[in-house]
């Protein structure tokens, strides 16, 4: 008999700088920081997740193949999606792809954190709720 899981609520990334890091996914994105043991590691969360951030040994993280297309933060409507890509462009942040609805009725958009990782904002209706 398989053992239950609660889902996916936790993501760790190598990060060049955890200053940097941290004020983008704190003061853009909003979450709130849950832990810092010491200054190489900070661990935020949005209530029901858990993001690390590691400080990397390698200062160029851009060349580094971490097999991993994209993180995501869902979000309970499709409007929702519109009002992160105005908040986003307002504080900077260039959109990768504007939002756009997809054939099984989520709709997204994509950005890059400052290092390069490819962020998602999504309303899929399966698991977003408002």
């Amino acid at each position: 008999m398989r053992p239950k899981i609660q889902g996916l609520h936790h993501i760790a990334l190598y990060v060049s700088d955890v200053e940097r890091s941290l004020a983008f996914y704190r003061d853009v994105m909003g979450m709130e920081l849950e832990w810092r043991p010491d200054p190489d590691n900070v661990y935020l969360t949005s209530g029901t997740d858990n993001l690390a951030l590691h400080r990397s040994s390698e200062p160029d993280l851009s060349g580094r193949d971490l097999r991993l297309d994209h993180i995501g933060f869902v979000v309970p409507s499709p409007g929702d999606v519109d009002e992160w890509a105005r908040y986003l462009e307002d504080h900077g942040v260039k959109l990768e792809m504007a939002p756009k609805t997809h054939r099984d009725g989520a709709r997204s958009l994509y950005f890059l954190d400052p290092d390069g990782v490819r962020v998602q904002i999504i309303h899929h209706p399966p698991i977003s709720h408002g």
